[in-house]
């Protein structure tokens, strides 16, 4: 059947997947990702401060790289997904600019079928390039797909990740940057990346609701064809009985959230680890806080340094009161994102 997907059956360790239609970023999709999610990092907002720092342009804002290839993955590897489950070992290798065009492959990388066989756990290693060749990202997910039935299961292959990315592969998320250029009041905050602290929690002040316009626009936007986020029809059959908003949406409002006390923190360079812990519909508000969970000078670098940031995100809960919690707020009901980054900072 046309447009009917894998199911966990058809995934083989090894298989490298080529994905459909190139896409190039435009101004319009940075436009659109601007309207949806109210981003303000000054070095993806204005032309002027990115090429006083050092940069050739702005360069795209990096959650729309990781949605432009991600957004490919999705025919080949998670149509017939009941949940996306996590992402680790996530490198954002080099800056994207309007008109670069972006090809997506994938290679699985461990399978392992499920106590009650009517799904399977797949691991693929995604990568996307422009079209000249050149890397610009590649990160590990992994999806629990359907079982279709009728065919054997493969046999469990489970990849080992590592815990968190090396800082020392963090440095070609950018290009160096004159620091002294690095106007603090162009860019809305004075804290650069000696003045943040180990330990340190965040709370991001502001929430932002989930509307179900925004949400389909964002995901017909980065053509991300999951027909949970769809098929309205289809999901009130389903366990949860409606559309799931799209993950990738969920960490796009987050990061913009963090710009109340991350506003100088301009660029993700890694993913270490991340998870959607329970899903969030049309209505429900997102609020968000992080916690500082490390800071590594990079080598070779004086210009930039890379602070681990948790972000947590949580739906129709304030985060003024959260961190208080402590690991043990990481299991609250209201927790519907936990994301672990390296982001740099200006030194």
């Amino acid at each position: 059947m046309a447009g009917a997907g894998r199911f966990f059956e058809d995934f083989v360790v090894g298989d490298v997947i080529r994905h459909a239609t190139p896409r190039t970023v435009t101004v319009g999709d940075l436009a659109l990702n601007q309207a949806l999610y109210g981003n303000r990092f000054v070095v993806q907002s204005s032309d002027a401060f990115a090429r006083r720092i050092g940069y050739p342009a702005s360069p795209v804002d990096d959650l729309v790289t990781f949605h432009v290839v991600f957004g490919k993955t999705v025919p080949d590897v998670s149509l017939n997904a009941f949940a996306n489950l996590g992402y680790a070992d996530g490198r954002f290798l080099r800056a994207v600019y309007p008109g670069d065009t972006l090809v997506s492959t994938s290679e699985v990388i461990g399978v392992r079928p499920t106590s009650k066989g009517d799904a399977g756990v797949v691991w693929v290693r995604t990568r996307g390039v422009r079209s000249d060749g050149a890397p610009v990202l590649e990160y590990v997910r992994w999806v629990l797909v359907r079982v279709q039935g009728g065919r054997p299961v493969p046999d469990a292959v489970v990849p080992e990740l590592p815990s968190a990315v090396d800082p020392s592969q963090l440095g070609a998320a950018c290009p160096r940057i004159q620091p002294s250029a690095w106007d603090d009041a162009e860019a809305g905050g004075a804290r650069r990346f000696d003045d943040y602290a180990v330990g340190e929690k965040i709370d991001h002040v502001d929430g932002m609701t989930v509307e179900e316009a925004e949400h389909q626009l964002a995901t017909r936007l980065w053509q991300n064809t999951a027909r949970v986020h769809f098929d309205g029809y289809a999901q009130k059959s389903s366990k949860i009985g409606r559309r799931l908003v799209y993950g990738g949406h969920v960490i796009s409002l987050a990061r913009g959230l963090t710009f109340n006390g991350l506003e100088n923190a301009f660029h993700i360079a890694g993913i270490n680890a991340g998870r959607h812990v329970a899903p969030i519909f049309a209505g429900d508000t997102l609020y968000a806080w992080s916690e500082i969970v490390d800071k590594q000078a990079l080598p070779g670098r004086d210009d930039v340094g890379a602070l681990r940031v948790r972000i947590t995100g949580l739906k129709d809960f304030s985060a003024a009161d959260f961190p208080r919690l402590g690991e043990d707020g990481k299991d609250h009901p209201a927790v519907v994102l936990d994301l672990d980054l390296w982001l740099l900072v200006p030194r």
